[in-house]
This record gives structure tokens, C-alpha cells and sequence, in this order.
């Protein structure tokens, strides 16, 4: 089944998805630094507005996928509040030092889960061998990985992929969620060259200019080469072209 989802971390951007034809959301904070997990309020707000379902990403910093005891409890007590305020389902990843899947920490966070449907985050693309995470992941159930191939972008990863969309159906493994650079364009160029790709995650952002007429310049708030005038937000075109293209 053909598939598009869209991250997403505010009402507004999940509205614009919607409105563009996304079948899922993924729901996140601070997609700036590659998504964190989600407030419950926010996901109240979108459930009673939005008939989407909504997957929320489970990651308590940026950086690594090496938690301690204590983020994998936080994220398990997080998983249990999402689930009280509406997910449909989970996105979650842990690595061990050595760049596999950690088995004991995964399990931890798939008991919270209680069974809701879950995609392995792109944990998978810094994890030592990509195909090996994945038929881990098919064996602790795990419905849906997102990747890139192992790659900065998916037009980069494509002999990745392929492998990997090999491996789904040889062994009718977890769906191949294709994500990191795409587009329409680019949806249309990864379906001609991976005819096995059928579904794919996209931010499909725009910058709005802020609404600020006064403007302090040269006090940032937060990473370097981003600024506080400029507000990242999901283009409704944007995914309608997306949409579009992977239905073609």
C-alpha cells in the first residue's frame, strides 16, 4: 500500500498536511534538531481537530542513540502519557555502543508501546549494518523502518535501499519507509529507480517570515546559522505534490 507521511511538529503544520493528502503523521518537537519527542497537550490539540493517525517520535535529546537507564525510563513514562493523550502508534530506536540494535532497551519501550503500531527511527542509517538492524527489528515486530539507506539523503542512499527493499520482501518484513531529502521530485525519481519503493516520509517545510517588525539581530536563541525570524512550517502544496507524485 502506498504511503505518504509527514513529520510534523505544531497544529498549523498538521493541518497543512492534512490538507495536502498525507495518510500519517509523525509527530515531533524540535524538528530543528532532527525531531525530540512530542508534548501530549499538543497531541491533544491535533487529535481533536485532525482524523490523521499520528505516530510520535520517541527520542529525549539530540545526538546519539546510546540512552542510559534513565532516558529509557523517561521515554517509557512518555510513551505511556502519549498514549493516554491519543497516539496511534510509535516511533522509537536505541543502539548499543558497538552500532546494533539494543535488544533489551527496544523491548523495554515496546512493552510501553502495549502493543501500538511502531517504526524504527533512522537509528537504523548510523547503526553498523543496515540490513542485520533491520531483520532485528522484523523480529521484535516492528511494523515500519524509516531510512535513508545509510545516507545523508535517500538520493544518496538508493543501493542501500534497494537492498533493503529486497530483504522486505524476501521476508515480508517491516514496510521500507523512505525518508531524509524527499520531494516530488525526487518521490518520482526513487519509484523509477527502486520499483519495490512505496512509501515514503517527508517534512515537505516552507520558511514563513515572522510577524516581528522589531528585530534585536546577532542574539540567537539556539543552533548556530538559524535565526529567530524565520518559522518552519509544513507546505500544504508541497505535500499535495508529493502525494501526487507517489500516487502516478
Amino acid at each position: 500500500m502506498k504511503l505518504l507521511e509527514v513529520c510534523v511538529d505544531s497544529l498549523a503544520s498538521a493541518r497543512a498536511a492534512g490538507q495536502g493528502g498525507a495518510d500519517r503523521l509523525e509527530l515531533c518537537s524540535a524538528l530543528a534538531v532532527g525531531g525530540l519527542t512530542p508534548y501530549a497537550d499538543l497531541l491533544r490539540q491535533i487529535k481533536a481537530e485532525i482524523s490523521l493517525p499520528v505516530r510520535c517520535l520517541m527520542r529525549p535529546r539530540a545526538g546519539d542513540f546510546l540512552y542510559t537507564q534513565e532516558e529509557i525510563d523517561l521515554l517509557c513514562r512518555q510513551i505511556t502519557a502519549l498514549r493516554a493523550a491519543g497516539a496511534d502508534g510509535f516511533v522509537i530506536g536505541a543502539l548499543t555502543p558497538a552500532g546494533d540494535l539494543d535488544l533489551p532497551a527496544m523491548r523495554a519501550l515496546l512493552d510501553a508501546c502495549g502493543g501500538a503500531p511502531v517504526t524504527l527511527h533512522r537509528c537504523i542509517d548510523v547503526s553498523r549494518d543496515l540490513c542485520g538492524t533491520y531483520r532485528a527489528a522484523a523480529a521484535l515486530g516492528i511494523d515500519t523502518v524509516l531510512t535513508s539507506g545509510g545516507a545523508e539523503s535517500c538520493r544518496k542512499g538508493t543501493a542501500q535501499l534497494a537492498a533493503l527493499l529486497r530483504l522486505r520482501d524476501t521476508l515480508n518484513g517491516p514496510e521500507i519507509l523512505i525518508g531524509a531529502g524527499v520531494s516530488a521530485a525526487v518521490i518520482d525519481e526513487l519509484r523509477a529507480a527502486l520499483p519495490g519503493a512505496r512509501a515514503f516520509h517527508a517534512s515537505c517545510k516552507k520558511l514563513l517570515d515572522s510577524g516581528m517588525t522589531f528585530r534585536r539581530e546577532g542574539v540567537p536563541m539556539g543552533l548556530p546559522g538559524l535565526d529567530e525570524w524565520h518559522i518552519q512550517q509544513t507546505d500544504a502544496e508541497a505535500v499535495r505534490a508529493a502525494k501526487d507524485a507517489l500516487m502516478r
